[in-house]
């Protein structure tokens, strides 16, 4: 933070010694060759302060400077990446409700594509995961508003409001030829980032978000599966689009050695940051884990999947991450006001760079739910009547053709039919059976 204020000081001398000439201030006079030699950035600066005089002087209706200067700081941020942008004081109160996890909104996170506002993720059991919302929607318009041009910032603020009040919006949505309008009613989006069962001898943990309470929630659910004496684990990071940098460390703490560099950063003067695992109290390094991760898994997701790949600590199936590999700072102003910028770009520990192409999965299991059509049941055996009864045949129930040995317990969490849990599932029991995830 001192670094932080120390360059923004340095930039406001500049910024008063740039426009000192065209504002009739001529203490510095004799640093004007230096000034001209800095070639046209100079040049812009001096117009950001004529055009800033121009409106307050000539423009039709008064206007509030400090509007102004928020609007040309956020053009600015916008100009860099999408992940570097201005927080009014009012947009950051709203952005700082949402780590906490209580708010209220829709349970949506949102990103910039192509210059459109489009869906990362639906949260899970939210409005917006109720109403169907997917990952790769394109949000078109808010209340019948285009939502072109519109920041990010604008569009989360006009999206959150009280519980209860209904809100429009217009989708775009990849294979459907119209626009999809949806009435969605807000509701306090109260986010339990970690959920989990036990099934059959499997501990699925369902991971929908890095919040500040992720780390205590993963190890009341651990506790609880070992108690349960589970064999392994699914971790289901599909549609978690990040969140807390310390919570992904803290969380690859419980699975990997002592001291392992789970991601590194590198800024602009290429200098190497390292972010190790932590002694948390617990640490499983043995079971087998099978990850599964999406298009909709991001940023902090990215990071854990990946450092449990290049370990091979995880086998990681599913489809192509989303591909956000940089570091954004938030610096808070006097006013309230803060500025997220980008100031450095992650690596997993083997150095690989997922900015843009995100994590490939270790095996591609596309998306989709399979259907057992039981129609089809073929005469065995068994079925014939006063069949010769085998020595290891298990007695049916009068009228029954499942054993109520053979019943299994159904999820409570997952998708009828899931297709990458399915995998998921057979793949772990294998591994179970038949040697660990080692490469």
């Amino acid at each position: 933070m001192k670094t932080f204020f120390k360059t923004l000081s340095v930039f406001v001398i500049a910024a008063t010694f740039l426009f000192g000439s065209y504002f009739g201030i001529n203490f510095f006079n004799n640093k004007q060759q230096v000034i001209a030699a800095e070639g046209d950035k100079y040049k812009a600066l001096e117009s950001f302060g004529q055009t800033l005089s121009l409106i307050e002087s000539s423009y039709v209706d008064d206007v509030e400077q400090k509007e102004i200067i928020y609007g040309a700081i956020k053009g600015m941020l916008q100009s860099l990446d999408p992940h570097s942008t201005f927080f009014t004081p009012e947009t950051y109160r709203s952005f700082k409700i949402g780590t906490t996890g209580s708010f209220g909104g829709l349970g949506i996170t949102i990103g910039m594509r192509d210059e459109m506002i489009t869906i990362i993720s639906p949260i899970d059991d939210t409005p917006a995961a109720k109403a169907g919302i997917k990952s790769g929607d394109i949000i078109i318009k808010i209340e019948d508003e285009p939502t072109m041009g519109m920041t990010l910032e604008d569009a989360t603020s006009r999206m959150r409001g009280k519980a209860g009040t209904k809100i429009n919006i217009t989708l775009a949505r990849k294979g459907e030829n119209e626009p999809i309008e949806m009435v969605i009613v807000r509701d306090i989006i109260k986010i339990k980032s970690v959920k989990y069962e036990k099934i059959d001898d499997i501990g699925y943990i369902r991971l929908a978000q890095f919040q500040d309470s992720s780390t205590k929630e993963m190890l009341e659910a651990l506790k609880a599966l070992e108690k349960e004496g589970v064999n392994g684990y699914i971790f289901d990071l599909r549609n978690n689009s990040g969140g807390l940098l310390t919570e992904a460390i803290n969380i690859s703490s419980l699975f990997l050695d002592k001291d392992k560099t789970v991601v590194y950063t590198r800024d602009r003067s290429k200098k190497e940051n390292h972010f190790k695992t932590r002694n948390i109290g617990f640490r499983d390094t043995e079971k087998p884990i099978i990850m599964i991760v999406n298009e909709g898994s991001a940023s902090a997701s990215e990071i854990l999947a990946g450092a449990f790949q290049d370990y091979d600590r995880a086998l990681v199936i599913g489809t192509n991450t989303f591909g956000k590999a940089s570091v954004q700072s938030i610096i808070e102003m006097a006013d309230g006001s803060a500025v997220k910028l980008t100031t450095a770009r992650y690596y997993t520990p083997l150095g690989r760079s997922i900015q843009g192409t995100g994590v490939k999965p270790d095996i591609i299991v596309e998306s989709g739910t399979v259907e057992i059509d039981k129609s089809q049941r073929f005469l065995k055996e068994s079925d014939l009547t006063n069949h010769l009864v085998g020595e290891n045949e298990k007695k049916k129930d009068k009228g029954s053709k499942v054993s109520k040995d053979d019943k299994k317990k159904s999820s409570e969490i997952i998708q009828d039919g899931d297709y990458q849990f399915i995998s998921a599932m057979q793949l772990l029991n294998g591994i179970i059976k038949y040697g660990k995830t080692n490469k």
